[in-house]
C-alpha cells in the first residue's frame, strides 16, 4: 500500500475534484452533463492505497461534494461502497494495468453513483413526480457514465501511475 494519506501533495489533489466540478467547461460535457469527477478522483487512490483508505476517501469527497450541491441527496453512500470495493479490487487481485479496465470501473461506478441519487430522489418526492424525473434521470446517468468511462483512462491511469510508484513510508 502506497499510504497516500500520509502525503500532503495526495490529499492536496482531492482539492481538484470540488474545483473541476465547479469549473467544468460545457464542451467537456455529454448533452449538458458534466463527467463525475469524484469517481475520476477515487478510483485510482482507492486501486493504489487499499479498502479502508478507498473507504475514506469516498466519504471526505462525498461531504465536500454534497456541501457544494446541497440537493437533499447524497453521494456519500456510492462513494464510500465504491472506495472499498474498488480498494478490495487493487490489494487482492492483479494490478489493474490497462485503461480499458479503469475506463469500464469508472462507468460501473458512475451508474452505481446516478442510481443512488436517483433512487433518493425517487424516495424523497413519492412515485407521482418520480415518473416524471425518471426520463431526464436515467438520461443524466447514462450521459455521465458515458463521459465519466471516456475520460477515464486518460486521467486516472496517469494518476494511478504516480501513486503506485511511490515509494512506501
Amino acid at each position: 500500500m502506497a499510504r497516500l494519506y500520509q502525503r500532503p501533495m495526495c490529499i492536496a489533489s482531492s482539492l481538484m475534484v470540488p474545483m473541476a466540478t465547479l469549473a467544468t467547461p460545457p464542451w467537456l460535457g455529454l448533452d449538458g452533463v458534466p463527467p463525475a469527477w469524484p469517481v475520476i478522483w477515487l478510483l485510482p487512490w482507492a486501486l493504489a492505497d487499499g479498502p479502508v483508505s478507498g473507504a475514506l476517501s469516498g466519504l471526505a469527497v462525498g461531504l465536500v461534494m454534497d456541501g457544494l450541491h446541497l440537493s437533499g441527496s447524497s453521494q456519500i453512500p456510492a462513494l464510500v461502497l465504491l472506495g472499498w470495493w474498488w480498494g478490495r479490487l487493487g490489494s487482492r487481485a492483479q494490478p489493474i494495468q490497462r485503461s480499458l479496465n479503469l475506463g469500464l470501473l469508472a462507468w460501473l461506478g458512475s451508474m452505481l453513483l446516478g442510481i443512488t441519487l436517483l433512487a433518493q430522489l425517487h424516495i424523497r418526492f413519492g412515485w407521482p413526480l418520480a415518473l416524471e424525473m425518471q426520463g431526464w434521470g436515467w438520461h443524466t446517468i447514462w450521459c455521465q457514465a458515458l463521459i465519466t468511462g471516456l475520460l477515464t483512462p486518460m486521467l486516472a491511469s496517469l494518476q494511478l501511475l504516480l501513486w503506485r510508484r511511490m515509494p512506501s513510508k
